[in-house]
């Protein structure tokens, strides 16, 4: 007979937007959370009995009551709620991982006094994930679809070349990227003091953009551990750091036969090429840190 193996279930994108009203003054905090636990589920999948089994439409009306009842003060803070409220109160639950990703908002200024006026931001979408275990925690944070642009202090150069390869030299020339990254933290235990969610989440993408607006750089690969060493050298409460960074290519287009020179020191005319494109990815991690983040951010 065939065995089970590792299995989950659970609720997921329950998007929940929570209102905050200080007098005239309002806060968002908009989330798309899901919820996946696991456990002792092998009658359910065996047999069909669902004596163990928590309605998936639980999960998610939980979701909802927690953001009424704790707040959101953070995306982190929420994800730790709800997996200690899921493995503490569901016997048959030994582990919890929740996925959160934020979005946020920016404030509308106006004439008046009342600020409730919100645009969505559109730089890019916070992620976290929760771990629960029921004695441990693990929580790995990030964000996806940054893009971000280095118009000059790049080049490309000194590379292999065999007989397929077409590629000229380049000393100046744009660097760009669409930054997905994810920090895990080295808070895990309840004795520990819990990180300032927020404030961390603010200095990680500080200090990430500072390295790779200050890094003269001589291939993304370099760039991608600069970003990742100063956020390891900056922030204490995270050991870990993994980027997957695509080269959003910038190619001179060739004006020559127009009688028009294309040069970069003249202020050049670029083809954005969309696909295919270079992908580069690495870890990051603390000197004595094994890494734990997923090869793969598809799967996390």
């Amino acid at each position: 007979m065939p065995i089970l193996g590792p299995n989950q279930y659970g609720k997921a994108e329950n998007r929940v937007v929570k209102i905050t009203r200080d007098g005239a003054t309002h806060h968002i905090k908009d989330l798309n959370v899901s919820v996946s636990l696991s456990g002792d589920m092998d009658e359910v999948h065996y047999s069909g009995s669902n004596a163990n089994v928590l309605p998936t439409d639980t999960t998610k009306n939980t979701v909802y009551a927690f953001a009424k009842e704790h707040g959101i003060a953070s995306a982190e803070q929420f994800g730790i709620h709800l997996a200690r409220h899921f493995v503490t109160s569901q016997e048959p639950i030994t582990t919890a991982r929740i996925r959160i990703e934020e979005y946020a908002w920016e404030r509308i200024a106006t004439a008046g006094e009342d600020e409730h006026s919100f645009v969505r931001q559109g730089q890019e979408t916070r992620l976290t994930q929760i771990t629960y275990d029921g004695s441990s925690w693990e929580v790995v944070s990030g964000l996806k679809d940054l893009t971000v642009m280095n118009s000059t202090n790049s080049e490309f150069w000194g590379y292999v070349k065999d007989k397929y390869t077409t590629l000229p030299e380049a000393y100046d020339r744009i660097l760009a990227t669409e930054v997905a990254g994810r920090w895990r933290f080295n808070w895990s235990d309840d004795e520990q003091e819990t990180p300032d969610w927020e404030t961390s989440y603010e200095q990680v993408k500080k200090h990430m953009l500072e390295a790779f607006a200050e890094t003269y750089s001589l291939s993304l690969q370099q760039t991608l551990y600069q970003m990742g060493s100063r956020i390891i050298d900056h922030r204490a409460e995270i050991d870990e750091v993994r980027f997957s960074l695509p080269n959003k290519h910038h190619f001179l287009v060739d004006l020559e036969p127009f009688g028009l020179k294309n040069a970069t020191e003249d202020g050049a005319v670029y083809f954005a090429a969309d696909r295919p494109y270079g992908l580069i990815e690495a870890t990051i991690l603390r000197d004595g840190c094994e890494p734990r983040i997923p090869v793969d951010l598809t799967n996390l």
